[in-house]
């Protein structure tokens, strides 16, 4: 699923917001979201899950090529940590349980 696939989900479950409408919330929300990281912000949704920042630190790594030594700066990844009802949605009937 793509932005514009929400779009589209979103339109169809609420025929009252026309396409654009649609458009403008969810590009609203994954802003919102975007400003929450950027600035250092956990995010969570229940059921859902939660976004987190943390920090790589700075490592040595080895070109696979040529074998030389690359520094890596730190970096700031996000993290994201799925909510049990999305676990279980996702995992779905346990097969082969006896």
């Amino acid at each position: 699923m793509n932005r514009s696939d929400l779009f589209d989900a979103l339109a169809e479950r609420y025929p009252h917001l026309t396409a654009s409408d649609a458009e403008a919330a969810v590009k609203t929300l994954l802003e919102a979201m975007t400003e929450s990281l950027v600035a250092g912000q956990r995010i969570e949704i229940r059921g859902f899950g939660s976004f987190s920042v943390g920090e790589r630190a700075a490592r040595q790594a080895r070109n696979p090529r040529t074998g030389e030594q690359v520094d890596v700066p730190p970096k700031r990844m996000v993290h994201f940590k799925p909510g049990k009802a999305l676990r279980e949605a996702v995992d779905g009937p346990q097969r082969g349980a006896a």
